[in-house]
Parts: C-alpha cells; structure tokens; sequence
C-alpha cells in the first residue's frame, strides 16, 4: 500500500489544492491496486497496474486483464438474462457480448499461461526449495503448487501436462478475480457510505485516534508504525470500524446473488418442496432491504445494530448475513477479506478525506456478477490535518 496506492492518492490530493476540478475514480484506483496485489500473492509477478511513478500525461496505464474481468463478469450476467439458445450461437459466431468474451478469454489465457510458463522456468533453473515451513509460506501460490506437484512426482515430468496447466490456469485465475473483486467493491461502498454519513466517520475517526493515543513514543517504533497504518493487534480494537465494514457488506454485498443447483430432490426449511437439477436464484441484495429479516430500519445504513451494549461485535448467524454465504458453502477467504478491508480502510480513512461528486446519496449499482458502481466512484482527495 505504502508503495503503490499512498503515492497516487498524495498525487490526487497535491492536485485537488492546486486544481478544484481534479478527481480520481477510487473504484478504478482499487481495482488496479488489488489486482497488482493478488498478481503478487498468487503468481509472484506485480504487472504494476497503479505504477508508483507517475506516467507523462499522468494517466495511468491501459489495465487489459482488469478490462477482460469486466468483460467476462458481464457476460455471466448476460447468460443468466437471455435465452440459452441465444447465447450459444452467439458464441458460435463469435459476435455481440460472446465475441468480447472469445478476446477476454484469449487476452487472460496469455496473461496466465505466459506466467506459468515464466515460473516453470524459473524453478527449473534452481537446483532446490526451502524446506523451512516459514520460508515456504512467503512463497506466492502457484509456486507452492508447482513445488508440491514436483515433489509428488518425485521430479517427473508430468508438472509440464497441459491438462494440469489448464487446471492451473483455472485456479489462479478464480483468485485474482475473488480477491480483485470483492475487496475492490467492498471498499468502494465503504467509502461512499463513509463520506455520505458524516457522524459514521466522525466515530469512527474518533475510534481511530483513541489507538493512535495508545501507541508507545519510542525508537523501536518502525516507518509503518509512524505513519497512518495500523497493526493486526490494534485492528482488532476497531469495533466501530469493523461494525461499519459489516453494514455496507449488508446492504451492498460484493456478490448481490447467488445461483444453486438442486443434485437431488428436497424440501427447504420454509416447506418449499425443490425438484432434482432445479435452479434456485436467491437475492443477497434483496434479503437486506426486508423487514422480517433486518427489522422496520432495514434500509437504514447503521453500523451500531452489529455492536452489542457491552461495546463488541454481535454475531450475526450466517443465514442472516449471508454475504459470505453459510455452512459448508461459507466463503473460505472470510477472516481475511475482513482484515484486508480494515487494514486499508483504517489507512484511508485516517489519512485522506474524500468528497463525493457526482453520485451524491444515491449510489447507483451495475448489474453484473459483482456488485461495482456504475460509473465509479469520482471523489476530491484531500489529505487530513491531524
């Protein structure tokens, strides 16, 4: 973050003191910086999307593999709408949306595939990996399951099947896009409802400034720590925070539906009888704004319904909040897509204030997979005087 996203929004907000007119799209900062991210995590290569250098022009560069995403997250959306047959010649013909989607595919299978093969030949050409536990947890995923499939394999050649790169190139490609887009929509709403709810940031700048006053004034505090970053330790001391995180994850929830498939006949809780290989579409989106599920204040952005009177997080039973779904179907990466958001959004909203522009209270959807804002998110960025 410190690297990356910091510089481009000091950027911003040197050029909103000097520029009224000067705005950035947040949405599109936090794609680019999430997708470098899980570039890094998953793949051991950062495609430097949100460069810390600033480009001539000051633009940033065209991010193909975040436009093919885009793409093929419509084109989802799209088969769910119309008619089967449609779609399928479509595809066919390879014209309309599945046209798009033949290039999307072609630009990330380069993309991936060309990652694969770079990584092969870097393990190839060392003669071995740690076998220290430690060491072997900084290693980038598809570095770890490269080095497990040649283990198994006792050094065979198989790691080189092209079967096993398809599966490879599936895996990496469903990380990316998870991590990229459900943190990148998350943090999106949040600071939309954060800056058109003044006394949620008040409390929770407040909140902020209470483990700021807590810190040690001594040499052994590190860069991080001097800076407006928090630690994992005093994360967890953010109740505020973190009530208000699960609020916009209620009313604006990353994956606004989700589509099952019956394997087998039977009868839901509610008495509701399912026919085997029937379709059920359910509404994340919807089961938020009903007053038999959230109360009279469903649509009422309210963090304080998640904090109990003894000042903690209440739970909230899965089934209520199914943001990340329930039961064996619970989301894996839970925990941690909830520490990433407070990690970042307690850095930007300790650092940086942001004005709203053109969407004003009423933040407007897309309808896709995942739930992005139409348009993005256009804000002033301004740095906070503390």
């Amino acid at each position: 973050m410190r690297s990356t996203l910091v510089p481009v929004l000091d950027r911003a907000a040197r050029r909103t003191t000097t520029e009224n007119n000067q705005l950035v799209d947040l949405q599109d900062v936090f794609k680019r910086f999430m997708f470098d991210n899980m570039c890094l995590l998953v793949l051991g290569f950062d495609p430097h999307y949100l460069p810390a250098v600033e480009s001539e022009g000051g633009c940033l560069p065209d991010c193909e593999c975040g436009k093919a995403f885009d793409v093929l997250e419509r084109v989802a959306i799209y088969r769910h709408i119309v008619p089967v047959c449609l779609w399928r010649l479509q595809h066919r013909l390879g014209i309309g949306i599945e046209g798009e989607c033949f290039r999307a595919w072609s630009t990330l299978d380069q993309f991936l595939y060309g990652n694969i093969k770079r990584k092969k030949q870097e393990l190839a050409t060392k003669h071995s990996v740690s076998n220290d536990e430690h060491e072997r947890k900084k290693l980038d995923l598809l570095t770890q399951v490269l080095v497990m499939k040649d283990e198994d394999d006792g050094g065979d050649e198989k790691i080189i099947d092209k079967k096993y790169d398809k599966f490879l190139r599936d895996i990496t490609l469903t990380l990316i896009a998870s991590g990229r887009d459900s943190i990148t929509a998350a943090l999106t709403w949040l600071i939309w409802c954060v800056a058109n709810h003044p006394a949620i940031e008040k409390k929770i700048l407040e909140e902020l400034r209470q483990v700021m006053a807590t810190r040690r004034l001594s040499s052994d505090i590190d860069g991080e720590e001097r800076g407006g970053f928090f630690r994992n330790d005093e994360l967890n001391k953010l109740v505020y925070l973190h009530a208000t995180i699960c609020e916009t994850l209620r009313l604006y929830p990353p994956v606004p539906f989700e589509h099952k498939c019956a394997v087998e006949a039977d009868v839901l809780p509610s008495g509701h009888t399912v026919r085997k290989e029937e379709r059920i579409i359910f509404s994340i989106y919807g089961m938020a704004r009903m007053e038999e599920i959230w109360g009279e204040d469903c649509l009422e952005f309210k963090p304080e319904r998640w904090i109990s009177e003894k000042g903690t997080i209440l739970h909230v039973p899965s089934y209520k909040f199914m943001t990340f779904l329930a039961g064996a179907r619970t989301c894996l990466g839970k925990n941690m897509s909830f520490t990433q958001v407070k990690s970042l959004a307690s850095a930007l909203i300790w650092n940086y204030k942001f004005e709203l522009i053109d969407d004003g209270p009423y933040g407007r959807p897309t309808i896709s997979l995942v739930l992005f804002m139409k348009d993005g998110l256009k804000t002033r960025v301004s740095k906070r005087d503390h």
